[in-house]
């Protein structure tokens, strides 16, 4: 019994690798680090996937294509960076997930680690204003309450 492989797209042609291969290395270095980071982002919520890997992305488009493509073929990786590159969205659950893990992680935070009222004031405001950021990021597949009319 053979097993059918996911089909791979080839993405090769908007790559637009730099002429120096020292500058190719450092993109390639920096969007290595870049995917490291979003796979841990998927288990620290406080530290955000979704634009480490647009990050990656925009260095490896300027890298390698071998790169690129295996990012933006990857079943976890690649529908949300195709999903920003092709509509400037982020997908309702996701930006929901991220919303409420970093909240409950923040909340944490102010309640049981942090003693000063400055820094916790502090955490408060950049945890509203990156939830406000968040949310006003458009969600094409954002649920439709019950007899509202189709966006144009």
């Amino acid at each position: 019994m053979r097993l059918e492989r996911h089909p791979r797209n080839d993405y090769g042609h908007e790559v637009r690798a730099h002429a120096s291969p020292l500058v190719r290395g450092a993109f390639l270095a920096l969007g290595t680090l870049c995917v490291v980071v979003a796979v841990i982002g998927v288990v620290v919520p406080v530290l955000p996937t979704t634009p480490f890997l647009l990050l990656a992305a925009a260095c490896y488009v300027r890298a390698s294509a071998r790169f690129y493509n295996w990012l933006l073929n990857s079943p976890a990786f690649g529908p949300l960076v195709l999903e920003w590159r092709r509509h400037r969205s982020i997908p309702w659950r996701t930006k929901i997930t991220a919303i409420v893990l970093m909240s409950t992680t923040l909340a944490a935070s102010i309640v049981f680690y942090v003693d000063n009222g400055y820094a916790r004031a502090g955490l408060a405001l950049l945890g509203v204003g990156l939830a406000v950021w968040l949310y006003r990021i458009p969600s094409r597949d954002r649920p439709r309450p019950s007899g509202a009319a189709p966006e144009r």
